[in-house]
């Protein structure tokens, strides 16, 4: 085996007949979703995420109820 660089590609790997994009599908459908770097900094994991929106939960309802009626 060939001593690369980690910044480097090993020359045996062939990736001209890759097909960009072709799990995106399944990514989606799992309803992962992106967060911003500075966004991700402040929660290190999924469960923080959701506690965090849980917690928000409440206000959004009230404010979809108050623009409804």
């Amino acid at each position: 085996m060939n001593e690369i660089d980690d910044d480097e590609m090993a020359e045996e790997y062939d990736f001209s007949n890759g097909v960009r994009g072709k799990y995106l599908g399944r990514v989606a459908a799992a309803g992962l979703i992106r967060l911003e770097p500075d966004v991700a900094k402040m929660f290190p994991d999924s469960e923080s995420v959701n506690s965090t929106l849980r917690s928000l939960l409440p206000i959004i309802n009230a404010q979809v109820e108050k623009a409804q009626t």
